[in-house]
């Protein structure tokens, strides 16, 4: 399958506007991450909330076994405590884990919503008219290819000379009626290649 052009200028910007395109993901990828990172940042302060629910839980249950070895009230006071640490420092850190959990996942979400709304729009407006091109500089492979019998080089030199562009065959001919008449088909066939992209020299 043909991809690029042989024509230098076709060729030249069809490479262009590819490593374009594939410059403007990459930059909208690193974005992503970048976004995605700075987010993802923020869970610190879930941590902070988690870390402190933790420590306070610690300390509770620190209490609860300084005091358990106590006579007769020991073990209720201890089993107090930890209720009490429980109750305090460890809903404080379920509350910190899930606004980590939170931020994480705000973090996912924006880091792909960022590189994958400009990238649709990117390829929705580039990759059609590019699939477009192959489509038709393969078609023109066929219908230009094929055996160069002198009766086929008269049709395509014909084919240039009645629907081709004057400005078009300018670039190849002074004279494009007159070569037709007189069979000199190079020119003409060269018209005819250079308007779908290739080259007469194309196998």
């Amino acid at each position: 399958m043909r991809i690029y052009p042989d024509t230098p200028n076709d060729r030249g910007r069809t490479v262009a506007r590819d490593a374009l395109t594939l410059l403007v993901l990459f930059v909208l990828a690193w974005l992503a991450v970048k976004v995605h990172d700075a987010v993802d940042a923020l869970a610190v302060l879930g941590t902070g909330v988690r870390d402190s629910g933790e420590a306070v839980q610690s300390g509770f249950g620190a209490a609860a076994d300084a005091v358990s070895g106590l006579p007769v009230v020991g073990g209720e006071v201890g089993d107090a405590l930890r209720d009490a640490g429980s109750g305090t420092g460890g809903e404080v850190a379920d509350a910190g884990r899930a606004g980590e959990e939170r931020v994480h996942d705000l973090a996912n979400l924006l880091g792909f919503l960022f590189f994958a709304i400009p990238a649709s729009i990117l390829l929705v407006t580039t990759l059609p008219g590019r699939i477009r091109q192959v489509r038709e500089l393969n078609a023109g492979e066929r219908l230009l290819g094929g055996t160069a019998s002198e009766e086929r080089r008269r049709l395509i030199a014909m084919r240039a000379a009645f629907s081709l562009p004057a400005r078009d065959l300018a670039r190849h001919t002074k004279d494009p009626l007159g070569d037709l008449e007189t069979g000199r088909y190079d020119a003409l066939i060269a018209a005819a290649y250079a308007a779908e992209g290739l080259s007469p020299s194309t196998p």
